[in-house]
């Protein structure tokens, strides 16, 4: 998708500060980050929501999260995963992501 800021970034179009990468995810720092750590996981291949993704690659986008968790050090302290889903679900980027939250205490319930 040419119009997909993700799909863009993925395309190497728009820098990133790419914290990992495998053949099929991406990770890299939110440009407007909520938590010291704020990493975002995304497919390379465009999927609009998570309910879009088949199950091995919903597997893969956490296993990505999981290891920029223990490469930011937040792994054993704590961390969040959030995917925000539609309109109402606070999503701005239609282009599935995995938003990677630690580095200090998350209250409940957010937003």
């Amino acid at each position: 998708m040419t119009d997909c800021l993700f799909c863009r970034i993925v395309a190497g179009e728009i820098p990133a500060t790419v914290v990992t990468e495998t053949d099929t995810t991406l990770a890299f720092r939110d440009i407007d980050p909520k938590a010291p750590t704020h990493v975002l996981v995304i497919p390379k291949e465009h999927h609009q929501a998570i309910g879009d993704v088949d199950p091995v690659l919903a597997g893969q986008i956490l296993a990505t999260a999981h290891q920029v968790a223990k490469s930011e050090g937040v792994d054993e302290s704590g961390y969040r995963l959030v995917f925000n889903t539609g309109r109402d679900g606070g999503q701005t980027v239609f282009h599935v992501h995995c938003h990677v939250l630690g580095g200090r205490g998350l209250t409940w319930p957010p937003g």
